[in-house]
């Protein structure tokens, strides 16, 4: 179990800090809106009114301490700012940042802070991919255009054979294919698919955009 801080707690950091407590984290939301705090304090490990603009603060909730601290701060620029400074000064070394404009994009990265997050821009991305390849339910970038992608079986390949799609995209790799509660690794020749199994495959994007047309 490892412990974080979650520094804003609106709709993103209020999501952020219940899904680290249900990955059984021990979690602290801090926000300066009672009405915020109030909202998660039976939910997460601590929920505290506090300002994260105030170094003394910080330093009094053991911030320090953390794994790693999450800037949820979603407006007030200025105070996301001088809440990462704090941080830095109170020696933090994982510290993720919301971003809310460019500008603020640019400052967060001369204060090399671990990762900044466009939630609403990467949320965008999964909306129009989404669009794009309705047959892709998931999907994970790994690097610019190779992705591991999640795809479930319909009904139209059900009892089709595996290898001779595979066949169609050899730069596609199957990591693995899960049947019900079972989690196949190694599938032979004359493998069929069913209705309802999920496929993981891995690959460059413009190989799997080939491949798209077997599965929609």
């Amino acid at each position: 179990m490892a412990q974080f801080a979650v520094i804003g707690l609106g709709s993103f950091g209020a999501t952020v800090a219940l899904e680290l407590t249900k990955l059984h984290h021990d979690v602290i939301g801090i926000d300066t809106i009672k009405r915020n705090v109030e909202n998660l304090a039976d939910q997460i490990t601590h929920a505290v009114i506090a300002d994260a603009t105030d170094e003394h603060v910080l330093d009094e909730l053991n911030i320090q301490n953390c794994d790693a601290v999450i800037v949820a701060i979603g407006e007030d620029i200025e105070a996301s700012i001088l809440c990462v400074l704090n941080l830095k000064n109170l020696g933090v070394e994982k510290i993720l940042v919301k971003a809310k404009t460019k500008a603020h994009h640019t400052i967060l990265s001369h204060l090399h802070v671990h990762k900044i997050i466009h939630p609403e821009e990467d949320m965008g991305v999964r909306v129009a991919q989404a669009l794009n390849y309705p047959m892709v339910s998931r999907y994970m970038e790994l690097d610019h255009d190779h992705y591991i992608i999640k795809v479930p079986v319909n009904q139209k390949l059900n009892h089709i054979n595996l290898s001779g799609i595979l066949a169609q995209e050899p730069n596609i790799k199957l990591l693995l294919l899960k049947r019900e509660q079972q989690i196949i690794y190694e599938t032979d020749s004359n493998f069929t698919l069913q209705t309802g199994d999920v496929l993981i495959l891995e690959g460059l994007l413009i190989h799997l955009k080939k491949m798209s047309g077997c599965f929609s």
